[in-house]
Formats: structure tokens, sequence, C-alpha cells
């Protein structure tokens, strides 16, 4: 309790000195004049839109979080002194605690609402100061970027200060054990956002705006080369599997085209909610759209499910092998385990088309064992941040995703 009591007295001692008197000038402008040549020279940065950050007045910077080094590199793209929350154990020891307040850093808890960090965040907005706010809440390490936290757009709202939307990618790199190594950073400043300032935010209104801004970071990061997230799909093949994965991904909150071999089929799925010609029972959530397989822009969709007999893939893949963008990843499905030939539909498609990735699906227990939950799936994918990615949007659709299993049933058709 007592250790408690001292832990809480010396929090409540970093917050209160940012709010009073912001950064240690003499301890921050030396470590900056040491550091920042460090940093540029080291890790190599580019910075791209620095130009968006205004040289004046409060800023939120808004960026995505790899990496320990994030907040300095952020802090790099400006000439002025940046704040930034680091979580409350980084205080712990004394020393450490009063290095990191004197360069602007203050504590939060996290994984609960800390209303202290978020009146030190309005403090410093409200003298004027820049602000850095990792919104996903901790480090996303590899792959895409996570999901926000409403806190980023409740400030917004309540100082009205703009927001800047940033992405830094590679910092991942840079550390490994207590070895850093000399890797290439990147960063992008978006144009800042602006939004009426409100005394008190609704939690339904702050993530609304929260909702706004995050789009605008992950605009950055795709543009510096970053893996997107999954947000558009489509499924080439109407038949059992093809309908089935069209239902779980809607239900995964993906946006799903449903391609069919005639407009007529299209027609009838649409009129019906439903497959009238397969899986009957099975309702279509509004987020799926029937269309012919040449309407689909196959170049804009994040995720290609290629769902159709093993015997019609050659010719579907001649059709559609050369359309499908750099950027999709193309899932296979299989009905039963995946066994060693499972590989060559994937290999046969990986030479044909430029998608960014491939992978197989198996399905153990069939269509029944995907819609009932019965049963796991197994998933192969060579790149392990897709493979993560997928898994992720499958656990959502309620299915259990896991490694190749050893049981390996014959190779069937998919539809």
């Amino acid at each position: 309790m007592a250790r408690s009591l001292r832990t809480d007295r010396a929090q409540a001692r970093h917050h209160d000195r940012v709010r009073r008197r912001g950064v240690n000038r003499p301890v921050y402008w030396l470590a900056r004049a040491i550091l920042q040549p460090a940093i540029l020279l080291w890790f190599r940065v580019e910075r791209h839109g620095r130009g968006h950050i205004p040289r004046t007045g409060p800023v939120i910077l808004a960026a995505n979080h790899r990496s320990f080094l994030d907040p300095f590199v952020v802090g790099v793209c400006l000439r002025r002194p940046v704040y930034f929350v680091a979580k409350q154990e980084l205080f712990a020891k004394r020393w450490q605690g009063w290095l990191l307040n004197a360069l602007g850093a203050f504590p939060i808890r996290r994984g609960e609402s800390d209303e202290e960090a978020v009146e030190t965040s309005k403090a410093i907005l409200a003298r004027g100061d820049a602000l850095v706010i990792f919104p996903e809440g901790t480090r996303i390490r590899s792959g895409a970027l996570g999901s926000p936290k409403r806190g980023v757009g409740r400030l917004a709202l309540e100082t009205g200060a703009p927001v800047v939307p940033i992405a830094v990618a590679g910092s991942e790199h840079a550390r490994r054990g207590w070895r850093i190594r000399p890797v290439k950073v990147r960063v992008r400043c978006g144009r800042p956002l602006t939004y009426p300032r409100l005394e008190a935010a609704s939690p339904s209104l702050a993530a609304e705006v929260t909702a706004r801004i995050w789009p605008c970071v992950e605009l950055q990061w795709e543009w510096l080369g970053g893996l997107p997230a999954m947000r558009k799909t489509a499924v080439v093949g109407a038949g059992e599997v093809g309908t089935a994965m069209a239902a779980l991904l809607g239900r995964a909150g993906l946006e799903v085209q449903l391609g069919c071999r005639s407009l007529a089929q299209a027609d009838r799925i649409a009129a019906a909610g439903r497959n009238p010609d397969r899986l009957q029972h099975l309702s279509l959530p509004d987020s799926v759209t029937p269309c012919t397989v040449p309407e689909i822009e196959l170049t804009g969709v994040d995720l290609l499910v290629l769902a159709v007999p093993l015997s019609a893939q050659p010719a579907a893949i001649a059709r559609i092998g050369a359309s499908i963008g750099q950027r999709t990843t193309v899932l296979l499905p299989v009905r039963g385990g995946l066994r060693a030939d499972s590989e060559l539909p994937a290999r046969y498609l990986r030479e044909r088309s430029t998608a960014a990735a491939i992978a197989s699906l198996g399905i153990p227990a069939g269509v029944a064992g995907l819609l009932d939950g019965d049963g796991d799936v197994e998933l192969r994918c060579d790149d392990a941040d897709r493979r993560r990615q997928l898994a992720e949007v499958l656990e959502r659709a309620a299915l259990r995703v896991c490694d190749e299993a050893t049981r390996a049933p014959s190779f069937r058709r998919v539809a």
C-alpha cells in the first residue's frame, strides 16, 4: 500500500511538472542537439509532408506505433518541443522517470481510462504546444495497423486543436534485444484535420471523430508501402463455399462482392437476400453485394477468395489473373485439410498473377463446419504478416484458425 502511494505521488509530480513548466529546456535542447543528428543519420530518416505540421499553436500529432523510437522520429519532424505519453512502468526508476519527464513524456495507465493523462494532454494543448498521440494504445510491431481508441477524437473535440495524421514505417526493425540497428525509417505527415470544439464530447461522438481521423493515418501508412487493412473483399464463385465465405466475411465487417456466373444469378441472390441455388437457409449480410465477376474491380480489393472448383481454376485464373492487384491477398479455400499437394493451386496462381500473397484455407469439417463453428480451419500463407491479418479476419467471423493440422483428407473440389 505504501509503495503504491509513493508511486501515485511520483506520477502526480510528473503530470504537474509537464502542466506547469513543460520540458526542462536546458536538458531538452541539449538532448535534441545530440539525438536529432544521430537519429537522422543512423536511421536514414525520410520525412515527407513536414510542411503540414503547424509551426506554432496547439497541434495533435496522431501516429501509428511500431517502436520505442516513434516519439523521437515524430519529434524530429518539427522544430519545437513535443510532448508524449509513456507507460507508467517506464517512470518506476527515479532517474529514468525524471529524464523522460524532462524530455516531455508523462505517464499513462494503459488498459484503463486515465483522466489525469487526459487533463495533462489538455493543459499541453491549451498553452499552444505539440502533443504526440498513439491512438492504437500499444505497439503494433508487425502487419497492418491496429484499431484506434477514441481518446484522440475526444481530445480533438474538447481542445479544438488540429490533428495531423502521421505514419511511421520501419522503426519496428530498429531494436533486436539491446542492439539498436541502423535500419531505414520513413515518416509521412498528412494535412491537418480540424473539428468544432465542444465542452464535453460524448463517447459516441469521440468514436465517430476517431473513425474519421484513423483512415487518414492509414492513408499515410499505405503510401509508405505498409500492409493495408482488409476492407474490401471479392469472392469469385457463388457455390456453397463461395456463398458461405461471403456471408462469414460480411459478418466480420468486410465489404464483400459475391461474383456470380451470370447476371441472372446475381439478381436472384440480391432479390432473395440469400442464394436460392445453394444454402437456401443462409441469409447474406447487407454488406454482401451479388454481381457478375467482370463487374468486380479486382485491382481495388484487399482480399480475393477464389471459390471455384479445382477443375475450373485454370480457366478462372486465365481470365482474372492479370487483373489481380499487387496489394491483394488471394485465398484459396479447400474442402478437407491441407496437405502437400494443396500447394499446387497456389503455386499455379503465383506464377500467373502479381498478387501480394496467396493463402490456402483448409476446411476439414466442410461447409457445415464453416457455418456452425464446428471444427477448426487450417490456414497456410508464406507471408507471416498477411497470415496473421487473415487469421484475425477469420476469427472475427467466429472461425477457429489453427496451424496446418496433422490430419490430411484427400484434396477435393471446393464447389
